[in-house]
């Protein structure tokens, strides 16, 4: 008798079989996460040879949670940008010789991506954006600057979106390219932020060249593949499913315990008040991602992805001027001059709440503002009629800019 295997079944023992073959202690990271990617278990629901199985992305989930149980390295935490934006735009995207060439490396963390969409005059308007690209026979050539770009420091390639023409309107002239970050005319500056880390950069580009091979969609199909881009980059930032009480909520609990449990006085029951309710907000943000991760199905996610983001910005937020407020006095005061340096990775600031703080203030414009975020959600959710846009069937070329 032939017994059928359930995909969850499946997934299991795979995921028994990296574990055992390749104990995490005992392994180079790299060398796991590329066993991992070879056995489909990288994002279960891609295509067979892309990192995945084709299977339900439901399970992506579960594997991560008994991967994490078993020691393994996280790719997400490896390349932050690559594994929750670029990668899932490539796969919906790419070409299977692209898919070929950058999927493995970017999950491995061996390249390092970054996103280069915002620019000093586009920041929530990205359509509106200036940086050129001229074809010359095989290759592009682009001119322009983009601004907040994370982790450009680290990385070794970059989505980019640039205007290709500017006669038709804002949101049909942009194509989508995958550019080398240390080729000729690329040029990566540091933004120190208000922590002093500068995980944030300027890129300016200057005659730089991009191959044919490495346009991403067609010509002119820019502002789709982007779409895809920044509705992953939204469940990437806010779209998280944690287990219960980690994140900012667990340093404000701790401090409580530690400053004020047993204190009988009015102003500490005031606190515990604060915290018990953004305690119940976080959860209920929690289980929200959970059941949107649930419905998710396989494709370019919703408009459940802005909820997550705006959740995650606001409570954030909330949760850390409450942590500073517990600290009393001392929560005025600076931890460590706050050096300027460029980290190693993206963070929300560490243990030291005080800086937590400080680095949560980006979350409310960082992946789109929270007033974006709610325009976007009363508009394709709640069908309001959306703001008035002069410039939609305008020629770029023919918008006034400042």
């Amino acid at each position: 008798m032939t017994i059928v295997q359930t995909e969850t079944e499946r997934v299991d023992s795979l995921v028994d079989e990296l574990l055992a073959e390749h104990p995490p202690a005992e392994t180079d990271p790299t060398a796991f996460l590329g066993e991992q990617f070879d056995r489909g278990l990288a994002w279960v629901h891609f295509p067979e040879g892309a990192g995945g199985l084709g299977l339900s992305p439901s399970l992506h989930q579960r594997i991560s949670m008994r991967l994490i149980e078993g020691g393994a390295p996280s790719a997400a935490m490896r390349n932050v940008i690559g594994y929750g934006m670029v990668a899932p735009t490539i796969a919906e995207h790419g070409t299977d010789e692209q898919k070929a060439r950058y999927l493995k490396p970017l999950f491995t963390g061996e390249e390092v991506w970054c996103q280069l969409f915002s620019e000093p005059g586009s920041g929530s308007d990205v359509a509106s954006l200036s940086t050129r690209a001229v074809r010359d026979g095989d290759e592009w050539i682009v001119n322009g600057e983009k601004v907040w770009t994370t982790v450009a420091h680290l990385s070794s390639r970059g989505l980019l979106l640039a205007r290709t023409n500017p006669d038709l309107p804002k949101h049909q002239g942009i194509t989508c390219f995958l550019v080398d970050m240390h080729g000729p005319g690329v040029d990566v500056r540091p933004l120190h932020q208000i922590t002093g880390e500068a995980e944030f950069n300027e890129v300016f580009f200057t005659d730089a060249r991009v191959p044919e091979f490495d346009r991403l969609g067609g010509e002119g199909e820019g502002w789709r593949v982007g779409i895809t881009t920044l509705m992953n980059e939204r469940v990437s930032i806010g779209g998280n499913v944690s287990r219960r009480g980690l994140g900012p909520i667990d340093q404000a609990i701790r401090l409580y315990k530690e400053r004020w449990a047993g204190d009988p006085s009015p102003h500490s029951r005031a606190l515990r008040d604060r915290l018990m309710q953004l305690w119940v907000i976080s959860e209920a943000t929690r289980l929200t991602n959970q059941r949107a991760a649930d419905l998710r199905r396989k494709g370019t996610p919703g408009p459940e992805g802005s909820v997550g983001k705006l959740a995650f910005a606001e409570q954030n937020k909330l949760i850390t001027e409450l942590s500073v407020d517990l600290m009393g006095a001392e929560g005025m005061l600076h931890s460590n001059n706050y050096p300027k340096i460029r980290p190693a990775g993206v963070g929300m600031g560490g243990p030291d709440p005080h800086k937590q703080f400080l680095r949560t203030r980006a979350n409310s414009i960082e992946g789109g503002t929270s007033e974006v975020m709610r325009n976007i959600l009363g508009e394709r959710v709640l069908g309001l009629p959306g703001e008035p846009r002069t410039d939609k069937e305008l020629p770029w070329k023919d918008v006034p800019r400042s």
